[in-house]
């Protein structure tokens, strides 16, 4: 078993925790639904950002903890979909805390990504510990 695979086994705090997973690449959705699962989350998936916002406001409050967000994807990027997420009327699906999943690094994609809403920002490739790490930030785990 890897550093990774060890990093990313189930964590009592991540156990019944439901993410949305917004990513247009089916490689990188399946990379990150399999860390996912490993430490323990149930995951839904969404392949653009109109999607995701269809799937926020069709749910319940409370049926999503948080989502990982793309920024460049078809349909509607991750910014356009956070801002909509964030307009939603209901305020508890309005606050799910939404983090940037993206290539897009430099300090003004940062920015532009807080500016949308976004609470969080991680790099791609993915850095298992980080995402891990900013995950239990995101849901208060101790």
């Amino acid at each position: 078993m890897t550093a990774a695979e060890r990093t990313a086994e189930s964590e009592p705090c991540f156990a019944g925790k439901r993410l949305l997973l917004v990513e247009d690449s089916a490689v990188n959705m399946h990379i990150a639904q399999l860390i996912l699962n490993r430490a323990g989350f149930a995951v839904e998936t969404a392949e653009n950002g109109r999607l995701a916002v269809d799937m926020v406001s069709a749910s319940e409050p409370g049926y999503y903890n948080a989502i990982l967000m793309d920024i460049q994807m078809p349909v509607m990027d991750g910014y356009a979909a956070t801002r909509a997420i964030r307009a939603l009327k209901k305020q508890e699906l309005a606050e799910i805390p939404i983090v940037a999943l993206t290539a897009n690094v430099f300090r003004e994609d940062v920015e532009a990504a807080k500016a949308a809403g976004m609470v969080a920002h991680l790099a791609k490739p993915v850095d298992v510990q980080k995402l891990l790490t900013t995950l239990r930030g995101v849901l208060a785990c101790r």
